[in-house]
C-alpha cells in the first residue's frame, strides 16, 4: 500500500537535504517532484496542484528553526497537508435508529458483499451489536450465496427471499424481520453493475426512499484509481451518501483514490479493507495514513490490533508461569496464534517505523509460522509441557513427523530456550513482558 508514492516522496525530500535554508528555488524543485509523485499515484491533477501550492505557501512563509533542517520541515508540512487532504479526523459510522439501517452502494466487484460481512463482524465483536445481513442483489445468485457463507462464518443471520426479484420489498421485509427478532443493525447489500446505469441508480434510490437508512456507504475498489473518484461523484450526486469505504488497500494500489476522493465528494472515508480475512477492516484515520505514506509507520494501529487479541487474565497467568520458569510450548503456540489473528505479517511489520522501507522487496509469507507450528504439533503433550525431555531420538521423530529437518527442530528449541530466558529476565526486572520472537 502506497509503496511507490512513499518512495517517490522520499526522493523529492532529498532535494532539500544538506540545504541550509528553505528558498523559493529549492522549494519549487522539491514540490515539482512531490506533484509528480502524487500524479503518478493517480491523484486528481487539480487536487495535486492545489496541494503543492498550499505546501509552497506554508513553506515559504515559515521561519525555520535552527534546530530543524529544511528537509525535516518540508516533511512536516507535507504530512500536515496530507492529513487535511484526507479529512483531518476519523468519522464514525452512524448507528442511530431502532434498528440502525446501513445501505451499501457501489459497482460490481468493488467488494460490497465482503465488506458487509466484515462490517457485521466488527459491529458484533467490537461494538456488541446484533446485526442482520440483507441480500438485496437479486441479479446475482452468487452474491446471495456469498453473503450466506460470510454470515455463517461470523455467526450473523442473513435475510433473503428466494425467487423474489423486488429488492425494495426485500429490504422493507428485512427491516420488519429485524424489529421482530431484536436485531439492532440492518446491513443491506445491494446490486452492483459493471458500469453506472439508470436502472441501477433508480433501484438503489428506491431502496433508500423505502427504508430511510441512517447511513449510506459507498464501497469502492481503491485499485481502480481515478475512475473510483469519478464513480464516487456519480453515486453521491444521486444518493448523497454519508461515507466512503476503500477496499483492497493491501493490493498493488497507487493509493490516489484515498488522497482524492475526500476532496472531490466532500464525504469522509470511514473504513479501509486491508486483506481477505473478515477481521481485515480498519477505521480510517487520516493522521495514521499520512504517517504510513511518509514511511513513519503506524504504531497506534499496531498496538490497537495487539490489544484486541490481548486477554488480561491469560497474560497474568502467563506472567506467573514465566516467573516460575514454567513457560512451555503450549504457551508458545498460544502466543503465535494471537499474533496470526492480528493480520497480514508484512502489513503488521510495516506499521513499525522504518521497517516498511526495509521490507519493501522482502516477501513475507502469511504462513511464516507454518513450519514452527508443524514442529510443535508433532511433539507429544509431555514434550510440549516439558521441552527439556526432548533428546536426540525425540528430535529425529519430531522432524520426521513435521516434514522438517533435525536442524530445524534444533533451531526452534534453541530459539525457544533463548526467548524463555529473555522473558524471565524481563519479568524479574519488573519490565513489561514482550511476546516471544522467532528468527526466520
Amino acid at each position: 500500500m502506497f509503496e511507490n508514492l512513499s518512495e517517490r516522496l522520499e526522493k523529492s525530500f532529498k532535494i532539500l537535504k544538506g540545504q541550509g535554508k528553505i528558498t523559493e528555488i529549492n522549494v519549487a524543485e522539491t514540490l515539482k517532484e512531490v506533484r509528480r509523485s502524487l500524479l503518478d499515484a493517480d491523484v486528481n491533477y487539480k487536487i495535486a496542484k492545489e496541494f503543492t501550492n498550499t505546501v509552497k505557501d506554508k513553506a515559504l512563509g515559515m521561519n525555520v528553526l535552527t534546530a530543524v533542517k529544511p528537509g525535516q520541515m518540508m516533511v512536516k508540512i507535507v504530512h500536515d497537508e496530507l492529513i487535511q487532504l484526507m479529512g483531518s479526523t476519523s468519522v464514525d459510522i452512524n448507528l442511530k435508529g431502532s434498528p440502525a439501517i446501513i445501505l451499501m452502494s457501489g459497482l460490481q466487484g468493488s467488494g460490497k458483499t465482503t465488506f458487509s460481512g466484515k462490517l457485521a463482524n466488527l459491529l458484533k465483536t467490537k461494538r456488541g451489536k446484533r446485526p442482520l445481513l440483507v441480500a438485496c442483489d437479486v441479479y446475482r445468485p452468487a452474491a446471495i450465496e456469498q453473503l450466506k457463507v460470510l454470515g455463517e462464518q461470523i455467526g450473523v443471520p442473513v435475510y433473503s427471499e428466494e425467487g423474489n426479484k423486488n429488492a425494495v420489498q426485500i429490504a422493507q421485509n428485512a427491516v420488519n424481520e429485524a424489529k421482530a427478532t431484536g436485531k439492532d443493525v440492518v446491513i443491506v447489500d445491494t446490486a452492483g453493475r459493471l458500469a453506472i446505469d439508470e436502472q441501477m441508480m433508480n433501484e438503489i434510490a428506491a431502496i433508500k426512499a423505502a427504508i430511510n437508512p441512517s447511513e449510506i456507504l459507498f464501497v469502492v475498489d481503491s485499485m481502480t484509481g481515478q475512475d473510483a473518484v469519478n464513480t464516487a461523484k456519480e453515486f453521491n450526486d444521486r444518493l448523497d451518501f454519508d461515507g466512503v469505504v476503500l477496499t483492497k488497500l493491501d493490493g498493488d494500489t497507487r493509493g490516489g483514490a484515498a488522497l482524492s476522493i475526500r476532496t472531490v465528494v466532500n464525504k469522509p472515508i470511514k473504513f479501509v479493507g486491508t486483506g481477505e480475512k473478515l477481521e481485515a477492516l480498519d477505521v480510517f484515520h487520516p493522521d495514521r495514513m499520512a504517517d504510513r505514506i511518509l514511511g513513519m509507520g503506524d504504531i497506534v494501529s499496531l498496538v490497537e490490533r495487539a490489544q484486541e487479541q490481548f486477554d488480561a487474565e491469560e497474560a497474568k497467568k502467563l506472567q506467573k508461569k514465566i516467573a516460575k520458569n514454567q513457560f512451555n510450548f503450549n504457551d508458545f503456540l498460544s502466543q503465535i496464534q494471537q499474533i496470526k489473528k492480528m493480520g497480514n505479517i508484512k502489513e503488521l511489520a510495516s506499521m513499525i517505523p522504518g521497517v516498511g522501507k526495509a521490507l519493501k522487496n522482502v516477501d513475507i509469507d502469511d504462513d511464516a509460522f507454518k513450519g514452527v507450528e508443524a514442529i510443535i504439533y508433532s511433539m507429544t503433550p509431555a514434550e510440549r509441557e516439558n521441552p527439556e525431555i526432548i533428546n536426540g531420538s525425540r528430535r529425529k521423530r519430531i522432524a520426521m513427523g513435521s516434514g522438517t529437518t533435525i536442524q530445524d527442530v534444533n533451531r526452534l528449541l534453541k530459539q525457544f530456550d533463548e526467548s524463555k530466558k529473555m522473558m524471565r529476565m524481563l519479568s524479574k526486572g519488573g519490565k513489561m513482558m514482550g511476546r516471544p520472537t522467532l528468527r526466520r
